[in-house]
Parts: structure tokens; sequence; C-alpha cells
């Protein structure tokens, strides 16, 4: 068992059941990110359809050709109606140039190293300045791009009902709850919402079957 799983199992005899069942948190921190390719994307796929948005990104990545990373000058160069017809929306579209602007002027570092080199609140901090990128965004980013090993994203649906299956409550925490409640969770709180997460799919799994 690992360090994270075994620290949360000690916390509660629920939780040692979730984790027992689950499929396993393995943080993922050797995937290459690039932060505004990361950004842009989940600009790109904001409200939407996993399948209609990865038409849209598809048609914005194709506008500039088979490149591996996307280039924020030539972002900030594309006429707007040119990246509305691919499907993005006017609120998108500015919020995709304000974060090629603000990419190229330093606020969003170029490089994943630069991110890396980080802290948390910093990174937060910085890249929530971008138009259309709230903390939600942000934490998702830390968890599953950087693998940051305590990300605890309170205003996060599935964490809070996650939260309320694994432990029996009746009525959804509160953000000011779930951020008290994740204290003792820490410094392994990225595992803590992976699993809240596989409560749901595990809750979801066990509907279907029982149908």
């Amino acid at each position: 068992m690992s360090v994270h799983d075994k620290h949360l199992a000690a916390t509660d005899p629920r939780f040692a059941a979730l984790i027992a069942r689950a499929k396993p948190f393995v943080p993922r921190s050797d995937v290459p990110v690039r932060p505004f390719d990361a950004l842009a994307e989940s600009i790109a796929y904001q409200q939407l359809s996993g399948k209609a948005a990865a038409t849209i990104w598809g048609r914005v990545r194709a506008l500039y050709g088979k490149r591996n990373w996307l280039d924020p000058k030539k972002v900030l160069a594309t006429p707007d109606e040119t990246l509305r017809a691919c499907g993005l929306s006017g609120a998108k579209t500015a919020a995709f140039k304000d974060l090629a602007a603000k990419t190229l002027d330093g606020t969003v570092p170029r490089s994943g190293t630069a991110l890396a080199a980080l802290s948390d609140e910093e990174i937060i901090e910085r890249l929530t300045a971008v138009r259309g990128i709230g903390r939600w965004t942000v934490e998702m980013l830390l968890l599953f791009d950087l693998g940051r090993p305590d990300v605890w994203p309170v205003t996060d649906l599935g964490v809070q009902k996650g939260y309320a299956k694994t432990f029996g409550k009746r009525k959804l925490p509160k953000p000011k709850e779930l951020q008290r409640i994740g204290d003792k969770w820490r410094p392994h709180r990225s595992a803590a919402a992976w699993y809240f997460w596989r409560a749901l799919d595990l809750a979801a799994a066990g509907a279907n079957r029982s149908q």
C-alpha cells in the first residue's frame, strides 16, 4: 500500500474500505505540460460535452498546422472571427486571446519547468489572472498534469458527493466545511479527492448491476 493510501486509510475505516474497493491513485508527475496549451484546451472544454469540445478543439488546433505546441503570438494574431468559426463562443475567444497575452507578458509561465518551480498557491494566483480561468480549473491542472500531492478542490461537486457517499452524510458539505475536514488528510488531499470521485463511480457501477 502506498504512503498516501496508508495515511488516508488510517484516518477512518470507511476510507480504508473505499481504498480497498477503488482503482488506486497513482500521481502523474512525468507528463510534459505546457501551461498555455493545457489552459487553452481547458477553455475550449468548459461547459461542453467531451465530444463537442474535442471537435471544437480539433478545429482550433488545425488552424496552426501540425505543431506540437501552440504559439501564443500566432493565437493573438488570429482574427476573432476565425476562432469563432471553429466553434468557440465570444467569451471563450476573449479568454483564449487573454491567455495568449498573459503568456507573452510572463504572467503565465511559458514552460512546464517554470510552472513546476512555483508553489500551488503561486500557480493559482498567476493562472486565475487569465480571463475565464477559475481556481477549479487550475486545481485540476495541479492535480492531473503536475501531479501535486496536496490539492483539495472543495468546490468540486464530485468531491462533495463522494465524501457524503463515503461517510453516510445526507447533506453535501459546504466548501468551508470540507476545507476544514480535509485537514486530517494533509499532505495527501489529492489522493483523497481522487478516491471520492471513485466512490461515485463505484456507486454508479453498483446501481447499474442491480438494474
